[in-house]
């Protein structure tokens, strides 16, 4: 049996939004039907430390949702991740950058968290890092806005992806 596929999310040092996106990503996943439901979660950082702790503001911002990432440790994104991602997921426009330029080769499904919103969203996540528990918890509600249209675009993938 080959294994899961892998969506990876990017941000920045891996401690405040990737570690919220991740978490959400697992709770929305585990409530969908296969393909969905069987994807692989890894999350990193272009400018990362291994073994950082999650932000606690992202920590009380996903515990609110009913999510604990509180066991969550940072990681640099490495090239051997993005080789074995099915999909990647940035945070921001310089991060889909810098991926783009370092990355050989980039992959092929490298896309924005909210890039499947209504063209009249704010497609980028910006850091709330050092912010107030509010900062944390509207970037958290990005997200969460941006999962139905992210689901149905990660489930077309998946239906195009050869066996």
């Amino acid at each position: 049996m080959p294994a899961p596929a892998t969506v990876l999310v990017v941000c920045t040092a891996n401690i405040c939004r990737s570690p919220m996106a991740a978490g959400l990503l697992s709770h929305a996943f585990a409530a969908r039907p296969a393909p969905l439901r069987s994807l692989r979660i890894v999350s990193a950082g272009v400018a990362a430390r291994t073994g950082e702790l999650v932000s606690e503001n992202s920590v009380i911002a996903l515990r609110k949702a009913g999510i604990d990432i509180s066991g969550h440790r940072s990681q640099p994104l490495m090239q051997q991740m993005l080789d074995d991602a099915f999909v990647v997921l940035c945070m921001t426009e310089s991060h889909r950058a810098m991926i783009q330029l370092q990355a050989e080769p980039a992959p092929k499904n490298l896309f924005l968290f909210r890039e499947f919103m209504p063209e009249a969203s704010d497609k980028e996540i910006c850091d709330p890092y050092g912010g107030t528990l509010k900062i944390y918890e509207a970037a958290r509600d990005e997200m969460v806005e941006a999962l139905p249209s992210l689901l149905e675009a990660l489930r077309v993938l998946l239906a195009a992806k050869p066996a």
